[in-house]
């Protein structure tokens, strides 16, 4: 796991400014094309670090549409909450360099639409390998329970050059309901 990761985030990191720019661009624009994006109401996205796909033009597109945007919040390193966000609210970065809310209207993980989700490696098969701190899995873990996939639908993006032929979940993980790069 730790091999697999590493290679992610050297293969993104390896990415140019350039092309992380116009990557970054086109897999928003794949995600703000479909019905995932067109039928939500809420919309919880990441915000991104340094080489991670930035997502601001999914955020700005949701603003725009009327649509409520959230973003992750970690507490005490174990649990992840999910804050509205305004283009007025405060950011201030957390233990690990990422933004975060200040404050917000908090809301149930279970009454978002779609979730925009981080990754370092993925596979066809839809399996992700996250940055290791589990908190995606343990706050959809709810997920798991569920027959039918209701909500939230969890969208990964990423860029191509971070898939990888095959994961072997494990049991807890959560499979996200569609992967979005640059290329798809």
């Amino acid at each position: 796991m730790k091999q697999m990761r590493d290679s992610g985030r050297q293969a993104r990191h390896d990415i140019g400014d350039s092309d992380r720019a116009k990557f970054s661009s086109r897999i928003c624009r794949h995600f703000l094309n479909t019905a995932l994006f067109f039928r939500s109401k809420s919309i919880a996205c990441y915000l991104a670090t340094s080489d991670e796909v930035d997502t601001s033009m999914i955020i700005e597109r949701a603003w725009s549409a009327k649509k409520r945007v959230f973003v992750p919040l970690i507490e005490n390193r174990i649990h992840m909450r999910f804050l509205e966000i305004t283009r007025n609210t405060r950011l201030e970065r957390n233990q690990f360099g990422i933004w975060e809310p200040h404050s917000g209207k908090e809301i149930s993980p279970e009454k978002l639409d779609v979730v925009v989700t981080p990754m370092v490696v993925f596979d066809q098969s839809r399996n992700r390998i996250g940055a290791g701190g589990g908190y995606y899995d343990r706050c959809f873990s709810f997920l798991k329970q569920n027959k039918k996939w209701q909500r939230p639908k969890l969208a990964g993006v990423a860029f191509d050059c971070q898939e990888i032929e095959k994961i072997s979940p494990n049991p807890w993980d959560i499979r996200l309901y569609r992967v979005f790069t640059e290329t798809n």
